[in-house]
């Protein structure tokens, strides 16, 4: 069987003396691994940096052997086009390795495919990505299973005036509506609600200790290893540079 589809390259490992393994986040196909026969070689490898696009075509016997893939030249070589930013890097390989660790296999989700695009190309607008990349984590929750619900108030229904919500549930609430429970519900900034809303670094740091709160503490608790360092190191550098702040 074969298959011709778009992939981001989520990393890549060496099989025997000059063999590569690479896993790619495809549009139609979802997380794929393949084998690239010599693509060990340091001039190949370059061709295959995290976070790179690529057409891909891979190939294999039978649907659940592991494949081949061949590679057509890069349309989007990130990690040379981010090459002098460490914070971009950073941001690159947060995302990738979320991906890798999180997704199953063979499983096609091509609107997040889409917003991984749109993130990844915007690494080098350090005023822009970061909330960018704030709504891009919630959207990743909620295709691997924790859907966030900002769209009305869990306790009364209303639509609006929505600022917190339920480390249990991912629903949002009206802080208003149950006054005795706020210290106890996640803040949540109005960018992540309303397009006209600004995202000051403040409502920035609001937006990651919320995802954050259902990427350590629910996805990567439950399969009981650490998130990826690489999140980790890209909020502490945005703090460094004062694009995200937390209270």
């Amino acid at each position: 069987m074969e298959w011709r589809d778009q992939g981001i390259v989520l990393g890549t490992r060496r099989f025997g003396e000059n063999g590569l393994i690479l896993d790619a986040f495809t549009r139609e196909h979802g997380r794929q691994s393949g084998m690239i026969y010599g693509g060990g070689s340091s001039k190949k490898r370059a061709s295959y940096e995290v976070g790179t696009s690529l057409e891909l075509e891979w190939r294999a016997r039978t649907e659940n052997q592991l494949g081949h893939f061949n590679l057509s030249e890069p349309t989007a070589n990130r990690a040379a086009m981010y090459l002098s930013s460490r914070l971009a890097l950073t941001a690159l390989n947060s995302v990738t390795s979320l991906l890798n660790t999180s997704l199953p296999d063979g499983q096609a989700y091509p609107a997040l495919y889409d917003a991984t695009e749109t993130v990844l190309d915007h690494l080098s607008e350090k005023e822009v990505w970061p909330a960018l990349m704030v709504s891009w984590e919630v959207g990743f929750l909620r295709t691997v299973g924790y859907g966030l619900d900002f769209t009305k108030c869990a306790v009364s229904g209303r639509k609006d005036k929505l600022t917190h919500v339920s480390p249990r549930t991912g629903r949002a609430a009206c802080g208003e509506e149950v006054p005795e429970y706020v210290d106890k519900l996640l803040p949540l900034p109005a960018f992540l609600t309303s397009s006209d809303a600004d995202a000051e670094p403040l409502d920035i740091g609001q937006g990651f200790y919320l995802t954050g709160h259902f990427i350590t503490g629910r996805l990567y608790a439950e399969a009981h290893r650490p998130p990826p360092g690489a999140r980790e190191l890209m909020i502490r550098r945005l703090v460094d540079l004062g694009l995200v702040v937390f209270a």
